[in-house]
């Protein structure tokens, strides 16, 4: 085979490979629509008293067993965040949003937007809420930040230069 032929397979391949996740990512797009009309559908306001938050497998977390086994394989393994309330006089475990599951304070009352046992949506019930602390920067992150502090100074003080020129 030529070096031609090789290339044209390659790329016949990739043509497929992007044709085929073209396609499945519309259709997951489509059902993750559905879904968020579900939630949207049945969503309402509950009082909630936190009693613990935590990441962890939906095996280990205490759903239902119907609600785990409803869960792909491929996710069962992987970790949730996963709330136990106290909603009136019951004791439940809630899968929270991971945008609020951060949000979300211990040993507090708040007031829940609940769609089934998904906590979408989160208010403090008395006072604010506290915000949780930026997350610390990485080196990468900091040495970026150098660079470009540096890169600004370097142009302002070369600015600089060149006006005190033309004056």
């Amino acid at each position: 085979m030529q070096v031609w032929q090789v290339l044209l397979i390659i790329l016949l391949v990739l043509v497929v490979a992007l044709a085929v996740l073209y396609f499945m990512g519309k259709r997951l797009q489509k059902k993750q629509a559905a879904q968020q009309e579900q939630i949207e559908a049945s969503k309402q306001q509950m009082t909630l008293l936190i009693i613990d938050k935590k990441r962890m497998p939906v095996k280990d977390s205490g759903l239902p067993q119907a609600v785990i086994d409803q869960v792909p394989k491929l996710m069962r393994r992987s970790k949730m965040p996963i709330v136990k309330v106290k909603a009136g006089p019951r004791v439940m475990t809630m899968v929270a949003d991971d945008k609020i599951f951060d949000m979300i304070p211990v040993k507090k009352e708040v007031k829940a937007t609940v769609s089934g046992i998904y906590i979408t949506d989160i208010r403090a019930a008395h006072g604010k809420l506290e915000t949780p602390p930026p997350k610390k920067k990485g080196l990468r992150a900091k040495l970026f930040a150098w660079r470009d502090k540096a890169q600004a100074d370097l142009n302002t003080a070369q600015g600089t230069g060149k006006k005190s020129k033309k004056k």
